[in-house]
């Protein structure tokens, strides 16, 4: 709001320096405003354009003070589908993701979002209505210590104690959120607090400083590289973009430098790309493995190696790798941390590949060889149309159709389980920006990471892959999808199990099926019944024109595909695991 004073006879006449100074200084300084507003204010300034929230009277004032903000909101229907897109916002922009949830269980639900966050090194910013300040540690209704119960998984948690300060809060949240290695911060608003009226200045917006790696760091690189008869790259992590992406497959074609990416990082590198070579997710190609165990220099990039695309600690020696090891990593405490590195350089993917641009291609022949050899066994290892399973619906198939005409700039999204092994192997990706899967494993992601996708992008296609146990998790955020007009595909992929459980249950104790079998409800209705399109899909034969039907439909859409359950995996059945094959 603006306060207006009378001016003074004195100053309406010129007169009197000294008063019209005080009436300059006043006229300079702020008005009062709402706490909550505040908070919205410095939401705005640092870039925020989405937020993501389950409404609570914790957080009252927070809510009004979007009323008249430039910030679009997605009302969820649980909070741990509210942070799982915010999550997936800040994968797909490198902006922190803001959640805004209630007190302890809007706060506990939460978590499964800000778990992701973190080992997914995505920035978010949890925003947890807390008690009175004055009812404080009488566990009072819904108080929960919100810095011992999130402190092991966030970057740094806080509770906003005065008003004055939540500009200087709401900075820190946003540098730390986003600097080093990104991840989450939660900050706790106490529900009295928010309601005061404050005077105070608003904060400047956010900017994270850069590192440069040294240029003897780069002249090594350069060494190391040209000596190099068997280099291979792999690239994980966030603090990618586009441009990035490109600049690094443009060098890695000048070096004839082979490619990975880590276990759902396949948008890091076109699949088309001629020095791709795979995945390292789980059930990698045991050729890429063997690659990568006979390279003599590994280049890791962005990411950690951490256990699943190290494949169990396994892939290289551990603290001292066998390879000639360059890891660059934007944040210094990662680096030297499991693995001793030849050079080590603390500095974030996007200005490293800048730093490295100029140097003077390393190609030979020979490694040109090695690069088109290695990529040609990846296109084999993706092929559709070599896998045959068991049922009516063959997934090989349903892979190949979905390569022909989704477009591709089209985002997909999953959560966990063995039906995501058909995207990560068969699915082309071919661009940055469309892949939103959690390398944390968390079941439930797919489904609200495409909400967040959609609402983030309107006139993109975006298709999430779900299986039957995983859907359920967030099932209902089906409902945010309608209520928002946004056009996601869901391909359900039910086999009545959780699959993965499953798999491994068969192989320890065979035939011993316990606490894995799902009776599942009609999700075709499911979808009709929220409002959506629903088609049930019970051979291959049906999938094309049911997926053509559910794009024209405009609506939210779910195709239930029914698997057979012998179809455990792309290469293996339920009956081979238990014969031990």
């Amino acid at each position: 709001m603006t306060t207006r004073h009378s001016a003074s006879p004195a100053f309406q006449s010129g007169a009197g320096h000294g008063h019209a100074g005080m009436a300059a200084r006043a006229a300079s300084r702020p008005a009062p405003r709402l706490a909550g507003h505040v908070l919205v204010d410095q939401l705005r300034l640092h870039g925020v354009e989405h937020v993501f929230c389950v409404p609570g009277e914790s957080y009252l004032p927070v809510l009004d003070g979007l009323v008249d903000a430039d910030i679009q909101v997605t009302v969820c229907r649980q909070e741990g589908g509210a942070a799982i897109m915010a999550e997936a916002y800040g994968k797909l922009t490198g902006r922190p993701g803001v959640c805004l949830v209630t007190r302890a269980p809007g706060a506990t639900n939460a978590f499964a979002g800000v778990h992701v966050a973190s080992q997914d090194s995505t920035p978010l910013i949890l925003l947890v209505g807390q008690i009175d300040r004055a009812m404080r540690d009488r566990e009072a209704f819904q108080e929960m210590d919100y810095r011992a119960v999130f402190g092991t998984q966030v970057k740094w948690a806080a509770e906003i104690d005065q008003a004055e300060r939540i500009p200087e809060y709401l900075s820190r949240a946003f540098h730390v959120a986003l600097s080093g290695r990104p991840g989450p911060v939660v900050l706790a608003l106490p529900e009295d607090m928010l309601g005061e009226s404050v005077t105070v200045a608003d904060a400047r917006p956010c900017h994270v400083p850069e590192t440069l790696p040294p240029a003897a760091q780069i002249q090594a690189l350069a060494d190391r590289l040209a000596d190099a008869e068997r280099p291979l790259a792999i690239l994980g992590g966030s603090r990618w973009d586009a441009r990035s992406v490109q600049a690094f497959g443009a060098f890695a074609e000048r070096h004839a430098l082979p490619v990975a990416v880590q276990f759902r990082r396949q948008m890091l590198c076109p699949v088309d790309h001629p020095c791709f070579i795979g995945d390292l997710g789980l059930g990698a190609d045991p050729r890429l493995l063997e690659a990568i165990r006979e390279s003599d220099l590994i280049l890791a990039v962005g990411g950690r190696l951490s256990e699943v695309p190290s494949q169990s600690y396994t892939l290289l020696d551990v603290p001292n790798p066998s390879q000639t090891l360059v890891h660059v990593h934007p944040d210094v405490g990662e680096l030297n941390r499991v693995y001793q590195a030849d050079i080590a350089m603390a500095c974030a993917p996007g200005t490293w590949v800048r730093a490295i641009e100029p140097l003077a291609p390393t190609a030979t022949t020979v490694r040109r060889q090695r690069c088109e050899r290695l990529h040609a066994r990846r296109q084999e290892w993706s092929d559709p149309s070599a896998i045959e399973h068991p049922g009516a619906l063959q997934m090989g198939r349903v892979m190949a159709h979905l390569n022909a005409v989704l477009p591709e700039d089209a985002i997909l999204t999953n959560g966990a389980g063995n039906y995501a092994t058909w995207l990560h192997r068969y699915y082309r990706f071919r661009a940055y920006g469309t892949q939103l899967a959690p390398t944390s494993g968390s079941m439930g992601y797919g489904l609200p990471a495409a909400v967040a996708a959609q609402r983030l992008y309107p006139h993109r296609r975006v298709v999430c892959m779900a299986g039957d146990g995983c859907f359920m998790m967030h099932g209902q955020e089906f409902a945010t999808a309608v209520q928002y007009g946004l056009p996601i595909l869901v391909i359900l992929i039910d086999n009545g199990m959780f699959g993965t459980i499953r798999m491994h249950q068969e192989r320890r104790y065979p035939g011993r099926v316990s606490a894995t079998a799902l009776r599942n409800p009609d999700f075709a209705a499911y979808a009709r019944a929220f409002g959506g399109h629903g088609e049930r899909v019970e051979t291959t034969e049906d999938f094309a024109p049911a997926l053509r039907r559910a794009l024209d439909s405009g609506l939210p859409a779910i195709l239930h595909c029914l698997l057979d359950p012998e179809a455990i995996t792309p290469t293996t059945t339920l009956s081979r695991l238990r014969q031990g094959n």
